[in-house]
């Protein structure tokens, strides 16, 4: 039996997982990525303690797994879109960290779709430009940081990084660049004239050759092995955005297919041919299977909500869930399934931590009195994220037929109320992905195909993908959430004015 070894840098945890080459997952570990916020709007991180956490989990997934090093007959990687990640010549951090939930760039965002620089942008990438896109955030350190911008020798994604240090060689990646507005997806290359629109035209040189998701790019280093354990020349493949991760592992094959991931971000996507060039949804990248493209609405608006409710407003939820020995997920399933949706009109906007609605839209929960409890507010959260996947999918599904079903993953599915809000919402199966840590699946399925354990995509498919249940939506909930849907966008447009 070969192994693979997929390794998951998302917005909050580092991961590692271990599957055998029939998608079985053997072991796993995982630790928080911390991420420090210096001001309002920033987000930043330590690369080197990010490193570290990342040699640590895979230490430990290799020593959960039971079996040798050598057995491993591959590695790759997914990670959080966007944001960036540079290093000097010296293969030291330029700057810190900079994770996707960073928005410090937004007057640049006001500046280009002022000036027209959109306009420009667009027939070359077909994707609207975004604060958290590596873009912004260079042209916010020329302007603020010039001294690192200047010590710049390559411009990475966190996988990117990762990469890097565990074989020593630089690369980008195509899922990750082409969803940055840095690869021209006419010519699928980088373009000198697209960085000038954004005045960072020096970068040009600073950006990595690029690689396929399932090719190789490089081996892991001695200094590597003795950090993380695995073997010396073990094979590592290029990875890919955990989005495409997600998908592939969530069996995201076909244009057919329709996925939703609901975790720190709200990913709707599916894929296509050729992209989508009208203008209707945000996002067209390059997916990881060649010759496809990704065909994305996202945001972040997803399930960090309730992380951020729940560490912020409910600390003694902990203690409460020690002392029933249960988990504190599990507690707040029961409150929601306690309230009868039909009694509860609280409305939340879940734009903690951005919006898919207007860039300076900020979270609310409106409609408070006293009769309200922290079991209607969690109920409210469950539903204010859904109906914000909602709109994305509504964007989607007017380019395309309305798919059998969707294939939902990501922190909700370990909620049963939650995936039957998200099905009652929007009036689709849900498929539920088997429970195991896909992005980092996705990732390993890319490193089998590099090394010959699979000869492509869809046999990678067909061995590891399966759906663990299947959720279908009530018909009387349906009508109910429709009208809640429109009581959401109700209340978003009575603020814009505000906002």
């Amino acid at each position: 039996m070969r192994y693979l070894l997929g390794i998951d840098n998302g917005g909050t945890f580092a991961k590692a997982a271990i599957f055998d080459e029939n998608g079985k997952q053997i072991s796993k570990a995982g630790l928080p990525s911390n991420t420090r916020s210096p001001q309002p709007g920033y987000a930043e991180r330590d690369m080197d303690a990010l490193w570290e956490v990342n040699a640590e989990v895979i230490r430990k997934t290799i020593e959960k797994a039971d079996i040798s090093s050598s057995d491993i007959a591959g590695v790759s990687f997914s990670g959080h879109g966007k944001g960036l990640y540079t290093i000097n010549k010296e293969g030291n951090p330029a700057y810190a960290g900079i994770p996707s939930t960073d928005s410090r760039a937004g007057e640049y965002i006001e500046k280009w779709y002022k000036d027209g620089t959109n306009k420009k942008v667009y027939p070359k990438t077909y994707q609207e430009i975004l604060v958290t896109q590596p873009v912004s955030i260079l042209a916010w350190l020329k302007d603020n940081e010039p001294e690192a911008y200047q010590d710049i020798r390559y411009i990475f994604s966190v996988k990117d990084f990762i990469r890097y240090k565990l074989t020593g060689e630089a690369y980008g990646e195509y899922t990750d660049f082409s969803g940055g507005n840095l690869i021209n997806l006419n010519t699928k290359e980088y373009d000198l004239e697209l960085l000038r629109y954004f005045g960072i035209e020096e970068v040009y040189d600073k950006l990595p050759p690029l690689k396929y998701s399932a090719e190789l790019c490089g081996t892991v280093t001695k200094e590597a092995a003795e950090q993380t354990g695995l073997k010396e020349g073990t094979p590592v493949a290029a990875g890919m955005f955990d989005i495409n991760a997600s998908g592939i592992a969530s069996g995201l094959g076909d244009p057919s297919k329709l996925s939703m991931i609901a975790g720190t971000w709200s990913i709707n996507e599916y894929i296509r041919e050729e992209p989508l060039t009208d203008g209707s949804v945000a996002l067209n990248s390059m997916f990881c299977m060649p010759g496809y493209f990704l065909i994305e609405e996202s945001s972040p608006t997803s399930a960090g909500n309730l992380e951020w409710y729940i560490n912020e407003l409910l600390p003694e939820l902990r203690e409460e869930a020690k002392q029933k020995n249960t988990s504190i997920y599990k507690i707040v399933d029961d409150w929601v399934e306690e309230i009868d949706p039909a009694e509860n009109d609280l409305v939340f906007l879940p734009f903690l931590y951005g919006s898919n609605e207007q860039a300076k839209a900020r979270a609310s929960i409106i409609g408070l009195t006293s009769f309200h409890t922290r079991k209607h507010i969690t109920q409210a959260i469950f539903e204010g994220v859904v109906f914000s996947h909602l709109t994305h999918l509504n964007k989607l599904l007017a380019k395309r037929e309305k798919p059998e079903s969707i294939q939902l993953s990501g922190g909700v599915v370990n909620s049963g109320i939650w995936v039957q809000i998200f099905a009652d919402t929007t009036g689709i199966p849900i498929d539920v992905v088997d429970d195991k840590e896909l992005g980092a699946q996705g990732a390993a399925m890319a490193a089998g195909i590099a090394v010959g354990v699979y000869k492509d995509y869809a046999e990678a498919i067909e061995k590891c993908v399966q759906i663990s249940r299947k959720v279908e939506p009530r018909k009387e909930y349906t009508d109910l959430y429709q009208q809640k849907y429109k009581n959401y966008k109700a209340v978003i447009d009575s603020l814009a004015n505000y906002w």
